[in-house]
């Protein structure tokens, strides 16, 4: 038995929802804009975008993966951001929304950084976390310190006369 597929997002024709995520190009509707969202999966065994949350204004938009995503948004600045799954955020940008105008933002997930890059390549990134690779080298450098220098410091407490 065959069952009808059942899409993932809206379909193409129709009126656009703001704040919902699309994966094909979409018209803005009067008084808004529309945000061109590009997201990498990262260099991480689980792809990031599917870990994280992606938000305008503190609002979760439903992103569900890696690619090219198409957001309509109410005209005027917005604070755009991903986060973590438990809110804590891992990029952040802001933006002023022209109505009918694109803005393309491409969050990049990095070996060292998280970025946010603009449609002219320029890094407009208020906050980028650490990426998590960065962080497990930085923990594991002060956790092999403080083993180590620890059984040193006890070794030589214990041979001294």
């Amino acid at each position: 038995m065959s069952y009808p597929p059942h899409p993932s997002y809206p379909p193409m024709p129709g009126a656009v929802t703001p704040l919902i995520a699309y994966p094909h190009p979409i018209s803005p509707p009067p008084g808004h804009a529309v945000l061109v969202v590009s997201v990498n999966r990262g260099p991480y065994l689980v792809p990031a975008p599917s870990t994280s949350r992606f938000k305008v204004d503190r609002q979760v938009v439903a992103i569900p993966g890696e690619g090219t995503w198409h957001v309509a948004v109410p005209a005027g600045p917005h604070d755009v951001r991903y986060t973590d799954f438990m809110g804590i955020p891992v990029m952040t940008t802001t933006l002023v929304a022209h109505p009918g105008a694109l803005h393309p933002l491409a969050f990049r997930f990095g070996g060292w950084r998280n970025r946010v890059y603009d449609g002219h390549g320029t890094d407009v990134t208020k906050f980028g976390m650490w990426s998590n690779y960065s962080i497990l080298l930085v923990t594991l450098v002060v956790l092999g310190v403080l083993c180590c220098g620890g059984f040193g410091l006890v070794a030589g407490l214990s041979t001294s006369p």
